[in-house]
């Protein structure tokens, strides 16, 4: 005896192509939501992370208005760099636009391209920390041996020492961890 093909009913075939839109939305999102949560973080200095703005301008000292930025550099274990800030604390002024430097070295035989993730604490000084530039907005190339120094520009929103929540914060810490990158981007 020959099978017989049974026709899907029409509503059953809507559900099960709408499960299956469902899932590869869900997918989709799952591979967006890191970058998105990124660029979300960057532009509002959630969770500490400090707000790129490379159109920013510096809105300009707040008279009387210090506070100390401390920088910690850090590299991932097993990738031999040395890296570290020519400053370890800075005595900035509120609203004016500061540069710190720091530098890398490859240690190795060999060329490694880094890329540094940054947080900045305590995480409510996140939003009013703007980086203008930064070694961070780029994968970083060292040859073997080669030193080089690194700067970013950045200011202290002037609302940090208005806002209830920051206005008694005398320390700000810009943290870097260099990681290796496994494939670099081609350079445009």
């Amino acid at each position: 005896m020959a099978a017989t093909a049974h026709p899907v009913p029409r509503g059953k075939r809507r559900t099960v192509i709408g499960v299956v839109l469902l899932a590869a939305a869900m997918l989709a999102l799952g591979f967006a939501s890191v970058p998105l949560y990124r660029i979300f973080c960057q532009a509002t200095g959630y969770n500490g992370t400090a707000r790129k703005d490379l159109n920013a301008v510096a809105p300009g000292e707040v008279i009387g208005k210090i506070v100390n930025v401390r920088f910690d550099a850090n590299v991932k274990p097993g990738m031999d760099w040395s890296f570290e800030p020519d400053d370890r604390v800075k005595r900035v002024a509120v609203g004016a636009r500061q540069m710190a430097f720091f530098t890398a070295i490859n240690n190795t035989d060999h060329t490694i391209t880094g890329t540094a993730a940054f947080n900045v604490s305590p995480d409510q000084t996140g939003q009013y920390f703007t980086k203008i530039q930064c070694f961070c907005f780029t994968e970083q190339t060292l040859k073997a041996h080669e030193r080089v120094r690194m700067p970013v520009i950045f200011f202290v929103d002037p609302a940090f020492a208005t806002d209830p929540g920051t206005r008694d914060i005398s320390e700000i810490t810009l943290s870097y961890t260099f990681f290796p990158v496994a494939s670099p981007k081609a350079a445009s």
